[in-house]
């Protein structure tokens, strides 16, 4: 019988996206199908480039063409990805930003600023556009983790305005107050002008194209946290704890923010933290010295997702200090970790913009 371009995308309503709920081609993921004889080709369009999805869809794409259609078709699959938004469009730098997302935490210590950095390069290495933004502006780090302490944005215009271009460290565009002071200079600024140079780093500067644009907070819940709510149109949250009950407290303040009536951000998960050491030594040892499970269990009382559960490795805090954060560390544990972190919050941004639009 002949193979048809019908046959193909019947075929493939065999095939669901796994947390969208519904098959790929009512999606509007299937795109370009040609049939030539028995040769078959069509791509198939992901909702983020760090689907952890990916190889299953496109295994059970070949599967449902060579079940349904000819077991001896000769199936060739472009796998790509569009990443959704669902951001209201406005005139400003963050234009063509896709995706907002906080990494916040109730208190200081926790490594937030660590897991930014490596969610922001894990997201990059998975082929995403990425930004990231250093918000804590008393204590800013990304500068450091990335390796660009000594540089500084550049000149771009926008709109016949005179404004920033953000420095680009492996793949990531970064900008961070850290790049306006000295090491030894303090940053002594009140609420409303820390709140205005936070403003400063989003819209003096031109973003161009990100699927993601991370924003590394400061700890608690002040006017930083108040403002980036109310002012910057976030897509979600991602919550930074670690297992001890001290820590466990104020990250419940932490989620409590962005829950309140007034903010409303989406938490897409928590990240626990220092769940474990690991001594380089004993690499399949581990040691529950914060506690065991504090922040999977409050995942669950919360009903969020656990988007990762991070070792305490001394290798991480070294590639920090060094500028080349550790998910940068090809096939080692702490880097795999990093991009499973990474592919989890994608995947919840994903669910997150299904939500709020019809397919």
């Amino acid at each position: 019988m002949e193979i048809t371009i019908q046959k193909v995308l019947d075929a493939l309503k065999y095939v669901d996206d796994p947390d969208l709920k519904k098959d790929l081609v009512t999606l509007g993921m299937i795109r370009d199908v040609e049939v030539n004889g028995k040769n078959i080709s069509f791509t198939v369009v992901l909702t983020t480039p760090a689907c952890p999805m990916k190889d299953m869809i496109q295994k059970a794409c070949m599967n449902a063409i060579l079940h349904y259609v000819d077991k001896e078709a000769i199936v060739k699959i472009n796998m790509t990805a569009n990443v959704t938004s669902k951001k209201e469009k406005d005139d400003s730098t963050l234009k063509h930003v896709k995706n907002i997302i906080a990494v916040a935490s109730g208190k200081g210590g926790v490594g937030k600023s660590t897991v930014a950095a490596n969610l922001a390069l894990g997201l990059a290495r998975q082929g995403a556009k990425v930004g990231i933004v250093d918000a804590d502006i008393y204590g800013p780090s990304q500068h450091i983790m990335f390796g660009v302490e000594n540089e500084g944005p550049g000149t771009a215009e926008f709109n016949g305005a005179k404004k920033m271009s953000p420095v680009i460290s492996y793949d990531v565009k970064i900008n961070s107050i850290g790049f306006m002071a000295g090491p030894n200079q303090a940053i002594a600024l009140r609420g409303p002008m820390a709140t205005k140079a936070l403003m400063q780093l989003f819209h003096e500067t031109v973003w161009g194209e990100l699927d993601y644009l991370i924003v590394d907070l400061p700890p608690g819940t002040g006017d930083i946290q108040i403002s980036l709510c109310s002012q910057i149109p976030l897509t979600g949250a991602v919550i930074v704890c670690t297992p001890q009950a001290v820590a466990i407290s104020d990250a419940r303040k932490a989620i409590a923010l962005f829950q309140l009536e007034q903010t409303n951000i989406p938490i897409l998960g928590m990240v626990e933290n220092m769940a474990w050491f690991t001594p380089e030594e004993l690499p399949n040892n581990k040691y529950y010295i914060f506690g065991k499970n504090g922040i999977k269990d409050l995942a669950e009382e919360f009903k969020l997702p656990l988007l990762a559960q991070l070792p305490l490795v001394q290798s991480i805090r070294e590639a920090a200090d060094i500028g080349r954060p550790a998910v940068l560390q090809d096939g080692t544990p702490q880097a795999v970790s990093f991009i499973e972190l990474a592919q989890n919050v994608a995947q919840q941004v994903a669910i997150r913009n299904s939500s709020l639009v019809e397919v």
